[in-house]
């Protein structure tokens, strides 16, 4: 079974027409150092088990970026 997401403008469409841009996640805490906080931001990434949020690209559609919520168990 391949992975589909859902466009919000062309509808149910193949992985394979979208490109990854990361997982969405919260700002970093302010009280940091401003090096370790872009550097925790731009590269450490949570790889939760469960519900994640993730942008991606609809590189070979609409050409815009949408919001997924996708269970990373299933």
């Amino acid at each position: 079974m391949a992975l589909r997401i859902d466009c919000p403008r062309c509808g149910p469409r193949s992985v394979h027409e979208f490109r990854y841009g990361g997982e969405l996640r919260r700002p970093p805490a302010p009280d940091w150092d401003a090096e370790r906080r872009l550097v925790d931001h731009v590269w450490m990434r949570t790889n939760a088990e469960g519900a994640v949020r993730e942008r991606w690209f609809h590189a070979f559609g609409c050409r815009r970026w949408c919001t997924v919520e996708r269970d990373t168990r299933a």
